[in-house]
């Protein structure tokens, strides 16, 4: 039984939320500098300048990306062997947030409750923390911040079994089109397909953790991204939602088994922060 101690799990938790926020993933930049290649709008292509400037002032400064620094989302996934000491995982995760979001100056965005008082947590902390158990003696912790204008564009459908693909695809679609300029395109969009309610939901979160470009390994999921990114991007946004050929740099598709009655869906738009930072411990 490996021993992980609290403390070690504030610190990562401390310097990936950091990270995250100040620094692009390099794969989301290199989609950036692609989609100035191909973009067709000069006016699409003189945004796509100015993010690449910002991505560029944000690394060097230490500085946030973007002024939403959203909502802490955090996937941890831990061995069946590890044993956190010192004191709870979660704690620990909340606590890293509110050390680096005090830090760092980033916005606290986080409100209870929801409903009525909506008063500032002022730490930013809670965090949202999704787990996974896995075998071994790992502790892998992701942070991914997720602003309100995405996540407010966000969908979840349950479609009947004989809506099939044209109503999945048509959902997806539609889903990119009220989003528009208002969830911040360029996207990177996360599709969850089966399982239940809130596991479908889950799964198209987790897909935009997944690098730009790269295809799923599931043949069926592969086909259906290939299909999708080709019609995201003839809907026309383009970069901000100024007009353009380049809506989205990408389409992930994460697919689990579902009931014989269902046909649960979600998506999950991420703007163009698409901003996350991983460690392992």
């Amino acid at each position: 039984m490996r021993e992980v101690h609290y403390s070690q799990i504030v610190e990562a938790v401390r310097e990936i939320a950091l990270r995250a926020n100040y620094e692009l993933p390099q794969d989301v930049e290199l989609a950036y500098r692609r989609a100035l290649e191909t973009e067709e709008s000069e006016l699409g292509k003189e945004v796509l300048q100015q993010i690449l400037l910002n991505i560029k002032a944000s690394k060097e400064e230490q500085m946030a990306y973007c002024q939403d620094t959203g909502v802490a989302v955090v996937f941890v996934e831990i061995g069946q062997d590890v044993r956190v000491v010192g004191g709870a995982l979660e704690e620990a995760i909340n606590e890293g947030v509110r050390r680096a979001y005090a830090e760092g100056y980033l916005r606290a965005s986080m409100v209870y409750d929801p409903v009525f008082e909506r008063k500032n947590t002022k730490d930013n902390a809670p965090a949202v923390v999704h787990y996974r158990v896995v075998p071994g003696e790992v502790l892998r912790l992701v942070f991914a911040p997720k602003g309100a204008g995405s996540e407010n564009t966000s969908r979840l459908a349950m479609l009947k079994p004989a809506d099939g693909w044209e109503g999945v695809k048509n959902f997806v679609l539609e889903t990119v089109r009220l989003a528009g300029p208002n969830a911040c395109p360029p996207f990177t969009v996360g599709v969850g397909i089966g399982g239940t309610f809130e596991y479908c939901a889950l799964l198209a979160k987790r897909a935009l953790l997944r690098p730009v470009g790269e295809r799923s390994s599931d043949p069926v999921a592969r086909r259906m991204e290939e299909e999708l990114i080709e019609e995201v991007n003839k809907i026309g946004w383009g970069p901000m939602g100024f007009g353009g050929t380049v809506t989205a740099v990408d389409v992930k598709v994460e697919l689990y088994p579902c009931h014989i009655a269902s046909l649960p869906v979600a998506v999950n738009i991420q703007c163009h922060a698409s901003r996350h930072a991983e460690v392992e411990l």
